[in-house]
């Protein structure tokens, strides 16, 4: 037989909470007579006891035990989710991010967000340090790096090693004198001023790290693609200039690459609501997506 006193069991939990029909019946603004006339009604349904008096008191049954378990796990669960009913979704989400990031992967996916969430706004935000994220409110940050971030929380959404790249006359000059004599005297390009990404790659390729010229600070990474291809410098790049490689408007200049580097989604350490938890899932299954087509 399908049970269906449900509202019954809200009772049934504060007689065991409260220990006692009286006590319930206080808590719950109703007479004891009432209490106890729906608590046989439950054991009439149920077919079992749910309490047994011992010594002037009601005790619950092992049966009541387990009832008192699977109810309060039950409500537990309904009210987080009418709780997540009620949050207010309708209004917009700061992402912060790169324009090369969001012009190269992010922006060409965004429309699957916005059909399958039509309630929640999306505001990008240009972003080149992550420091700028405590400042500029946003709710999220898309940034690459290797995710040693002690005072943000981070989810690797996909691993993108970055490589030295040259372009035009520079990349020709690279493939017949090599890298290490090019350092010397050409420009390394940086992303920012305290940057350590050269000196790790030049680490993983087992040189030296000493460019006589090494200054050239382009902290947007779109305009520091542009600078390399037109032959202004070299710079570390990443999967994401494949068509401009494909095009040969940039060269791949060493196989070596910095492996432990990727794109993370950077949050502070605090609950997220319903669209940031939302875009969050969205975004891995994007990137996990992004990830299995890749060779």
């Amino acid at each position: 037989m399908r049970f269906r006193s449900y509202d019954t069991l809200r009772i049934f939990q504060a007689v065991a909470e409260a220990g006692g029909f009286t006590a319930a019946a206080e808590i719950l603004h109703l007479t004891k007579g009432a209490v106890s006339y729906r608590i046989k009604r439950l054991e009439e349904e149920l077919g079992f006891p749910v309490f047994t008096c011992l010594h002037r008191q009601i005790v619950l049954t092992p049966k009541g035990c387990d009832l008192l378990r699977i109810a309060e796990t039950a409500f537990r669960d309904l009210d987080r989710d009418i709780a997540a009913l009620q949050e207010d979704d309708t209004g917009d989400i700061t992402i912060a991010t790169s324009t090369y990031f969001a012009s190269r992967w992010l922006s060409p996916r965004l429309m699957t967000f916005m059909a399958e969430h039509p309630n929640i706004g999306l505001r990008l935000q240009p972003l080149v340090n992550l420091m700028d994220l405590r400042k500029s409110g946003a709710d999220m940050v898309i940034r690459w790096g290797d995710g040693r971030w002690t005072d943000m929380e981070s989810e690797l959404l996909f691993p993108c090693p970055s490589f030295p790249t040259a372009g035009g006359a520079l990349a020709e000059r690279i493939a017949k004198t090599g890298l290490r004599a090019v350092f010397a005297d050409v420009p390394l390009l940086h992303d920012r001023d305290d940057s350590t990404a050269w000196q790790d790659w030049s680490r993983a390729a087992g040189q030296l790290y000493a460019p006589k010229r090494n200054r050239l600070v382009i902290p947007d990474p779109n305009v520091r693609v542009q600078a390399v291809i037109d032959g202004q410098g070299v710079a570390l790049n990443d999967a994401l200039v494949a068509d401009d490689i494909a095009a040969g408007r940039l060269t791949r200049v060493s196989q070596v690459g910095l492996e432990e580097y990727g794109y993370y989604l950077v949050f502070p350490k605090a609950d997220a609501d319903v669209g940031r938890r939302q875009f969050q899932e969205w975004i891995v299954a994007q990137a996990q997506g992004w990830l299995a087509d890749q060779p």
